[in-house]
């Protein structure tokens, strides 16, 4: 997917800030069954996300790959028919109908773990701005535990503790979050109102992850 070059000049926070904000979940009567998340926009979110995760270093390795090849995944399937793919929940609709939600390489399988893995930019984000001073290290973990740790394998686990060692301290990691010239203070309202938009943002869709009995999928 190919951004912008405006988008590439600003940081990844106030990119992922713009596409939050253009991006409103549809619910006509409050009904989850007939939402609409757009299909692009929501991928273009994930791009943030994975730049994030560069930051982080090679502790997110194995995380990066599984989010892009998520992304890859669903980016294929928009392609294959952008007009019905244009929204996130038919493609769940269309699979569920056919069988095909909980098969390995599922559209389903791969927007579930997009998702979980905006659950844990955000619990990251959210720890930075209430404490930029806090071990990175800890800050990390915890991030971890709360949000991936549950539904992970024990290999994927076990590759975590080992990375997590790789870990930047909290201020190289701040300084590579910020735009140039950009104030630590400026960087954390940024941050403020990312998280504030995520956190509805994914309310809704672990809503509709019920809805299609994705929500408790675990990695094999």
């Amino acid at each position: 997917m190919k951004r912008s070059r405006d988008m590439e000049k600003r940081s990844e926070i106030n990119s992922a800030i713009e596409e939050l904000s253009l991006m409103a979940i549809v619910k006509p009567g409050g009904n989850h069954e007939t939402a609409h998340i757009p299909t692009k926009p929501f991928l273009s979110l994930c791009y943030m996300v994975l730049q994030v995760l560069d930051k982080i270093g090679p502790t997110m390795a194995v995380l990066r790959q599984d989010v892009h090849q998520n992304i890859m995944r669903l980016e294929m399937m928009h392609e294959l028919n952008p007009s019905m793919n244009s929204n996130l929940v038919e493609i769940l609709k269309s699979e569920a109908s056919k069988g095909n939600t909980r098969k390995r390489f599922s559209c389903s399988k791969a927007f579930l773990w997009l998702t979980r893995s905006l659950d844990f930019s955000s619990a990251l984000l959210r720890a930075l701005e209430m404490d930029p001073k806090k071990n990175m290290e800890q800050i990390v973990q915890e991030s971890y535990d709360a949000t991936l740790s549950p539904w992970h394998g024990w290999i994927s686990s076990a590759a975590f503790r080992v990375a997590i060692k790789l870990v930047p301290d909290t201020q190289t990691f701040m300084d590579l979050l910020k735009e140039r010239d950009e104030s630590c203070d400026t960087l954390k309202d940024q941050m403020q109102i990312l998280v504030s938009l995520l956190v509805p943002f994914l309310e809704d869709v672990h809503c509709i992850l019920k809805v299609y009995n994705l929500d408790r999928i675990k990695s094999t």
